[in-house]
């Protein structure tokens, strides 16, 4: 198992500090995150710094954090005795979080940091120690439509950037006419119906019609977390649309994927939501040997966060379509120039992410 190859790796913190970033989205609220950042000295007796990004959602949790600060994590650790300190220490010290999911969001955010701090500390960087190599990332944008909904913004972004995919999040206000616009102005690679989040701001109630209407419109898209009641289950009863379900929310380790009311084809990975890097590596291990395909999910990072995971993608799956843009595909202003995929991963430096 991959995880194997890190875990021993060792990893000396000095010093651990935050820093609370902050930007708008494309989805009208304001992002925040936290940036970690764990120091200690490397080989050749510099100090070096190893950084990893806190990507949960509630702004109140990272001003509680910055009041609070962290337990004390100094000391000399492996990656797995680092991992075991971070599953035994409250991350939350002002209170529990709203949500359970915070806590692997925080403890991944430090897994990350120390990983890229021991790869720097040893002189080496994730694809070497992997046995992997790092392959161009093909990615698609995923953007909402406003309100009203229209195709304004998936117009404005194929001009700049001809060939770019999209993954969409559909809701009850697309009709028949909004979705031929959609197919005509964009090439969606996934529809995200959002029918598996409870009590957040981006719930969408099941509703037969809408998903009728985007399965026969799209009919090679990846259908992302479907509700599936009475009304919608029938629908994927279909084996050739069953294959093009994919799952993102439900999924944080192994027991969530044998969970799920069939086999899956596809799995949408967000790294941040598994907490530790040996539940990620051994559940990516775990599709590998199913066939399971699998491409990356992003949660709106702000700083190195976003780095991460399309340097797990570029290791892992590079050709499916990822949702790593890069992260001037997040802002409200959309600028003249954009990368276009795939993109290219940096193939020098040390560490995890660049």
């Amino acid at each position: 198992m991959d995880y194997d190859r890190i875990a021993d790796l060792s990893v000396e913190i000095d010093s651990v500090s935050t820093e609370r970033l902050e930007a708008e989205t494309t989805s009208d609220f304001t992002r925040v995150t936290t940036l970690f950042s764990l120091s200690g000295p490397a080989e050749n007796g510099r100090t070096v710094t190893g950084t990893g990004e806190d990507v949960t959602y509630e702004t109140d949790e990272h001003h509680a954090l910055a009041e609070t600060g962290l337990p004390d994590l100094t000391g000399e650790y492996t990656i797995d005795s680092f991992s075991a300190r971070l599953a035994d220490a409250d991350l939350f010290p002002a209170g529990a979080p709203d949500r359970e999911v915070f806590r692997n969001y925080r403890r991944w955010g430090l897994e990350s940091a120390a990983l890229d701090l021991a790869l720097r500390q040893a002189g080496t960087d994730l694809g070497t120690e992997l046995e992997r190599s790092l392959e161009p990332v093909r990615f698609v944008a995923s953007t909402r439509l406003g309100e009203p909904p229209s195709t304004d913004r998936l117009e404005r972004l194929r001009e700049r950037v001809p060939d770019l995919g999209f993954k969409l999040d559909p809701t009850p206000e697309w009709d028949d006419s909004l979705v031929a616009a959609v197919a005509d102005a964009a090439s969606v690679r996934i529809l995200d119906l959002k029918g598996q989040y409870e009590g957040t701001d981006v719930d969408v109630p099941a509703d037969p019609t809408l998903y009728r209407r985007v399965l026969e419109a799209f009919p090679d898209a990846i259908v992302e977390d479907p509700a599936l009641t009475a009304e919608t289950e029938p629908l994927f009863d279909d084996p050739d649309v069953r294959d093009r379900v994919s799952w993102d929310a439900p999924i944080h380790g192994l027991e969530d994927i044998e969970a799920l009311p069939w086999e899956p084809d596809w799995l949408n990975i967000k790294p941040s939501r598994f907490g530790s890097l040996e539940s990620l590596l051994e559940t990516i291990a775990f599709c590998d040997e199913r066939g399971v395909r699998l491409y990356g999910g992003g949660q709106f990072e702000l700083g190195v966060g976003r780095t991460q995971i399309q340097t797990l993608a570029s290791l892992y799956y590079p050709e499916t379509p990822n949702d790593v843009a890069p992260r001037a595909y997040n802002v409200p202003e959309i600028t003249d120039e954009l990368p276009a995929s795939p993109l290219e991963i940096p193939t020098e430096g040390d560490g995890f992410g660049w």
